[in-house]
């Protein structure tokens, strides 16, 4: 008895804050720093595509040397930025976390509302109306809150993009900082959500004029042109050209472009944006002392300029394949400094995607395989059309994100049912060219759908922000008002298969078949650093991943 009672007061005592020896030893089991690496608009194959041209300290160090999971997919619709960011962070869907689009219809104010807009804050190193944002519109947690709510915020956690919303929402509510461009002034900003004033490094690092710097230079690609093999000639039908240009070949002159395309904006829509975002990185890295405190910091980066490039020029563009060669330069640096910095077995990375991409449409009409453009005016007109002919009133509020929002005040003074309207939309929209399916909100509230197509779109769904009906487009059928160029959001693969690497403090080397959903970073993160998950997760542990 006296044994047992001794060894039981000495369990408790290091199990309290007075055994440093036994904290000490804990932290030594936990990375100095998580960096979080999601490249917009990556589909999974341009790990493959583009391999032999890679380097040996990038994509290739990272699956060379960590582990790939190489069938990750977003398990809900629509695959956005805003959403598919959201989700990573989160271990939830939009069915959770809010966040259903980049933009949507806001039922309560009867208008368009951004994901990261938030009127009570203001800018800080930028425009005004770029710095009204913060992470308020995402209604569960992130990996990023939980890591500060464990250790009483002694954690540092950051989040950087060129996108705002790239930056804010994988952050979280309790985020030190999220950083992201302004393209009117070519700085890096924030907003006073984060802070009172711009801590004076990132003041020093703007000063430093690196935006102008980039943009005073043509774009020329990295290699010869013949040797981008993987893509389709420079000059082809399915590319958008930049204003001002005759045609969307190299090389791209953009002192001469800057005026006609938004400024310090066609920064995005190169690969000099993700360059410019692995140099900010970097310095935050200095600057806060990420990885060098007693507990661990998370720093989360977004290389949107991947996601610009491949909506401008689509994804068989010699554009698309010269971004991806020169992203992977930027990683290689990146994780050449992150060697010097911490060393490998102290840091944890992960690199993903927010969602892929379909092949242009129009090209793929070219070589004869379904697909096509759909007009939201258009479909928007044509479902007012019809709801003012079959009821005399028009009924629509709104369709955006294939979602159609139905006015419930008109429909109630007709004294007909909202079941009623959507019943009969849903069989009129299924006969518009390029329409797969529908689903209304009432379908997908009282049944529960385990797999297939309404399945993605019921984790999608939020019924308090979300439409009435949900349209499904064919396969390679895109919203969009022109023949050039790409876009993402659907439920099929190409939007939906993404890269999913992890890398360094613990992490075996190999590879697994597995299906893998988005939401299991977060679970696998959060089991990782011996934290709470986010309150929204429902993801499973990567169990392959960790080394013996």
């Amino acid at each position: 008895m006296k044994k047992i009672l001794l060894i039981s007061s000495l369990w408790f005592f290091c199990n309290t804050a007075y055994c440093a020896d036994s904290a000490k030893t804990n932290f030594s089991n936990k990375p100095k720093l998580v960096v979080g690496i999601v490249v917009d608009q990556m589909r999974a194959d341009f790990i493959y595509k583009y391999r032999a041209k890679y380097g040996n300290g990038g994509f290739k160090r990272l699956m060379n040397e960590g582990f790939f999971f190489k069938n990750s997919h977003y398990n809900y619709v629509p695959t956005y930025t805003g959403p598919g960011h959201a989700s990573i962070y989160s271990g939830a869907t939009p069915a959770l976390h809010g966040i259903i689009a980049n933009n949507w219809f806001d039922k309560a104010r009867n208008k368009k509302m951004y994901c990261s807009e938030d009127a009570t804050v203001h800018a800080l190193g930028g425009s005004e109306k770029a710095g009204q944002m913060s992470p308020k519109n995402m209604l569960t947690t992130t990996i990023g809150d939980q890591l500060k709510l464990s250790n009483n915020n002694q954690s540092k956690v950051i989040g950087i993009a060129l996108k705002d919303r790239g930056a804010i929402l994988p952050a979280g509510h309790l985020a030190n900082a999220a950083y992201w461009f302004d393209s009117a002034t070519g700085n890096w900003m924030s907003s006073s959500y984060y802070m009172a004033q711009l801590p004076a490094w990132v003041n020093d690092f703007n000063n430093k004029g690196l935006a102008k710097n980039y943009l005073n230079q043509e774009w020329q690609t990295l290699l010869p042109l013949a040797d981008y093999s993987e893509s389709l000639p420079d000059d082809n039908l399915f590319e958008g050209a930049f204003k001002g240009e005759a045609k969307p070949i190299f090389p791209h002159d953009l002192p001469k472009l800057a005026a006609h395309n938004d400024n310090f904006g066609l920064l995005r829509t190169t690969p000099f944006g993700n360059t410019l975002t692995r140099e900010f990185a970097i310095q935050t890295i200095q600057a806060e002392n990420l990885g060098k405190h007693a507990v661990t910091d998370m720093l989360a980066i977004s290389f949107s300029a991947t996601d610009y490039v491949g909506h401008q020029f689509a994804p068989q563009s010699i554009e698309v394949e010269d971004t991806y060669l020169r992203l992977d330069q930027d990683l290689a640096q990146l994780l050449k400094f992150l060697d010097s910095w911490l060393g490998k077995e102290q840091v944890l990375v992960f690199l993903t995607a927010d969602h892929g991409a379909v092949e242009s449409p129009s090209y793929l009409e070219s070589v004869r395989i379904p697909a096509g453009n759909i007009k939201v005016s258009e479909m928007a007109g044509t479902i007012e059309k019809f709801l003012q002919e079959k009821y005399g009133e028009n009924l629509l509020l709104d369709y955006s994100n294939q979602q159609v929002f139905l006015d419930h005040k008109k429909i109630a003074n007709l004294k007909i049912s909202v079941a009623e309207v959507t019943n009969t939309l849903t069989e009129f929209l299924l006969t518009i060219n390029g329409v797969a399916q529908t689903v209304t909100k009432t379908a997908l509230g009282n049944s529960s759908f385990n797999t297939g197509i309404n399945h993605y779109i019921q984790l999608g769904y939020n019924a308090q922000r979300s439409g009435d009906v949900v349209v499904t487009y064919a396969p390679g059928w895109i919203d969009a008002d022109k023949a050039t160029g790409t876009t993402h959001g659907s439920s099929y693969s190409y939007d939906t298969h993404v890269p999913l690497l992890w890398y360094g403090w613990k992490i075996a080397q190999g590879q697994s078949f597995q299906t893998v959903e988005i939401t299991d970073i977060a679970t696998t993160l959060a089991l990782l650093l011996d934290i709470q998950a986010p309150n929204g997760n429902y993801g499973h542990f990567l169990q392959p991943l960790i080394s013996k």
